[in-house]
């Protein structure tokens, strides 16, 4: 098959192509948005058709969930309308489609794993627009696989792993939020379980995906110091009152990873290991 890949420079992105080496009986194009500007509605449908694209991964979205709600419309082209114009041109070629999606669709009241099935409220402009983006590549897009994941990080990029290793090397203390719970995700298990999928054949449907567990940012932090070796660093727990954002967090945002797991048959790390893994490459 011939792939596009999208937001190739990205956490994921950068992963997916680490990977595609151990996958080469198919043929991936790599994209940024130097080589495609995926709010292009035209650009896009030239792509597809000139280079006969059988499948897209799209891990390209707008992800500055603060900066998101005073920048709302670049929000919306990238998270909402570009996924459409993907899911359409590759839907015309009787394609499939990967959309990576995020917790931030649900609004994190809830105090049970969420399900594909539960109701989404997303209560930021992120969430908001990445809920649209899912529905729309399931417009158009019959073949469409929407995968919802949380709290993504990768020797790739910005993220939170990177972050609290370099504050805990500078820093004699660090406040972190103690009342928000979900689940690591390590973006090479990511891209290992959409390989996984392209590979077995697209089921048509919204999955989630993250590593097993359930953890707090705060704890999350005290584990990264504890594997990086960082002892000199006194990390205390915040409310999040204490630390105000323009965008509201989800308080919980646990996901189910049944369905995904019974369909494509996968066993998914414990976070820990997973962070373990990734430390390790990091220092």
């Amino acid at each position: 098959m011939n792939i596009l890949v999208t937001g190739c420079n990205g956490q994921l992105g950068n992963e997916m192509q680490l990977l595609e080496k151990e996958n080469p009986q198919h043929t991936y194009f790599n994209t940024d948005v130097a080589e495609l500007d995926i709010t292009d509605q035209d650009a896009i449908e030239r792509f597809v058709f000139e280079n006969d694209i059988d499948g897209i991964v799209n891990c390209a979205a707008y992800t500055a969930v603060d900066k998101a709600e005073d920048n709302e419309e670049l929000c919306t082209k990238l998270n909402a309308e570009a996924p459409a114009y993907l899911a359409a041109s590759v839907g015309k070629r009787g394609g499939w489609m990967i959309q990576i999606s995020t917790d931030y669709v649900f609004d994190g009241t809830q105090h049970t794993p969420y399900t594909e099935d539960d109701d989404t409220c997303p209560n930021s402009v992120y969430g908001k627009t990445k809920l649209v983006g899912e529905l729309n590549v399931q417009k158009f897009c019959d073949n469409s696989m929407i995968i919802r994941t949380a709290w993504l990080y990768s020797t790739f990029g910005n993220n939170f792993v990177k972050t609290m290793i370099r504050l805990g090397n500078e820093r004699p203390e660090l406040g972190v939020i103690f009342d928000q719970i979900g689940t690591p995700t390590y973006a090479r298990d990511l891209a290992v379980a959409i390989f996984t999928a392209i590979n077995k054949g697209i089921v048509p449907g919204v999955y989630h995906f993250s590593n097993e567990g359930v953890i707090s940012w705060y704890d999350f932090t005290k584990a990264i110091h504890r594997i990086a070796g960082i002892r000199t660093c006194h990390v205390r727990p915040l409310h999040t009152a204490e630390y105000p954002t323009p965008a509201k967090r989800p308080h919980y945002s646990v996901l189910d990873k049944t369905k995904i797991k019974q369909v494509y048959s996968i066993d998914i790390p414990y976070w820990e290991e997973s962070l373990a893994e990734c430390v390790k490459k990091l220092i």
